[in-house]
């Protein structure tokens, strides 16, 4: 069945019928469909565009193929053009002619748009749920951890000392901000496109506040061209998944990088690791690799959706078909990741003594000793050049500045006194980095708990 065949005498070919479909992947929408058509419906009723009888007979018909459909009694014919050919057919071919009026001052390009959004502001309330319980994962294992001294790294050397809570409370901002971003994609979304019909709008006494209220929009669209031709929902909220994707790819880098022999800070859960056919010592990250490798397919997905849209005329264009597999995929993908990632973070071993013994190398309290000299009065850029020649000092004696005789000191600068000992004592290091935002553990503490304690809820 196509809705449009009146104007056409030869039957659609197969091949060019199997192209033009979306069935195989908007069949996904099915219940919202059925959602917004009992609102249209609903609406024409009240409106007295048609009958109130046919309403109720419509809106009757379409919660039975509902039940149906979700009970298994009802397949989808896969021949149809799309879910919305499905459903009025079905409808129609149960109730007869008061299924036809169903599609009175609606055309599928308003109903599709309608059908995407209903979908799409679902799944951004279920991506925002699992960013959710990611995050408070993530501020347990921080508290747990906020005393344990680690290196911190710049350019992938170790820089200064910091904690391992403090080092994880950084994914946690990054993935708060996602959480933002859903939040302000939901709200651009929240409009109603439902009434613009295929571009202008309809000349039916039309209340479409009634329909905004039925599907629980926050709001209605302002101009009827911008209704069936608007996508930026689909782009924005793939941008959004793809900026989850780069932090949970990152997330996945460094968990990789810390379950190797050459870190080894951490070792995964056998339930979330694997092995290797050929050597039996291997055990691999590879939902971490995997984390890492999609997040790729999501940006291709945003990319897709860019590209589809950047240079079609208004109004709708059949091109714009081509925004639901990809936002679909953008979808699955990043809740597939989070459903594998988040119970992998929460039982992942942690192993101190090895941060501990890693922060002991790589000279990185190097700059307390130059702060040192400078609350003892040296220049800055001076401590900077004297701590420097300490370091290299070091090298040469195959020491650390922890065991690093006095004497030496004092040949390099005589402000030195036995005091700098303590001054760089990686624990005292970590714990005198205060400022708001620093690595102290009182900070990472008192962070950990206010996310912890945060109402993160819509």
């Amino acid at each position: 069945m196509q809705l449009w065949k009146g104007r056409f005498k030869k039957e659609l070919s197969k091949t060019t019928n199997d192209f033009n479909s979306s069935i195989s992947f908007d069949s996904r929408m099915y219940r919202e469909d059925i959602e917004g058509s009992i609102a249209h419906a609903t609406m024409l009723g009240r409106c007295g565009i048609i009958k109130a009888s046919e309403a109720g007979h419509i809106v009757q018909g379409l919660k039975e193929i509902l039940e149906d459909i979700e009970s298994g009694k009802l397949q989808f014919d896969m021949e149809a053009e799309d879910i919305h050919t499905f459903i009025e057919g079905e409808l129609t071919a149960r109730i007869g002619d008061d299924g036809k009026r169903l599609h009175t001052s609606r055309s599928r390009n308003d109903q599709v748009a309608v059908d995407t959004k209903l979908y799409l502001k679902k799944e951004v309330v279920n991506v925002r749920e699992m960013l959710e319980e990611l995050v408070k994962v993530i501020a347990k294992k921080a508290q747990l951890y906020s005393s344990t001294v680690m290196p911190g790294y710049t350019h992938l050397q170790r820089a200064q000392p910091i904690t391992f809570g403090h080092h994880l409370l950084a994914y946690a901002e990054m993935f708060l901000r996602d959480i933002s971003r859903l939040d302000d994609c939901l709200k651009r979304m929240d409009e109603m496109p439902l009434g613009s019909c295929a571009l202008a709008g309809t000349t039916y006494p039309i209340n479409r506040e009634i329909t905004k209220e039925l599907l629980g929009f926050d709001r209605i669209t302002n101009n009827s061209l911008d209704g069936v031709s608007d996508r930026d929902y689909c782009i924005e909220f793939a941008s959004a998944l793809s900026i989850i994707m780069v932090h949970l790819s990152r997330f996945s880098e460094e968990i990789i990088m810390w379950c190797s022999w050459e870190f080894k800070f951490i070792e995964l859960d056998d339930a979330f690791s694997t092995g290797s056919s050929i050597m039996p010592q291997k055990k691999n990250p590879d939902i971490a690799e995997l984390v890492r490798g999609k997040s790729g397919r999501v940006f291709g997905d945003t990319m897709t959706l860019l590209t589809v849209m950047k240079g079609i005329a208004l109004a709708y264009n059949k091109d714009m078909q081509e925004d639901k597999e990809a936002i679909f995929d953008a979808v699955d993908t990043v809740k597939m990741c989070l459903t594998a990632f988040t119970p992998m973070l929460d039982t992942m071993r942690v192993i101190p003594e090895n941060m501990r013994k890693a922060a002991a190398g790589g000279f990185i309290n190097a700059t307390d000793v130059a702060d040192w000299l400078t609350k003892n009065g040296v220049p800055f850029r001076d401590a900077y050049k004297a701590t420097g020649e300490l370091v290299a000092r070091c090298i040469e004696l195959g020491t650390d500045l922890e065991s690093l005789p006095l004497e030496e000191y004092k040949q390099v600068c005589d402000v030195f006194t036995d005091d700098v000992y303590n001054a760089i004592s990686l624990e005292y290091c970590v714990s005198q980095r205060t400022a708001f935002g620093g690595p102290a553990p009182e900070n990472v503490r008192e962070q950990a708990e206010k996310i912890i304690d945060k109402d993160l809820k819509l």
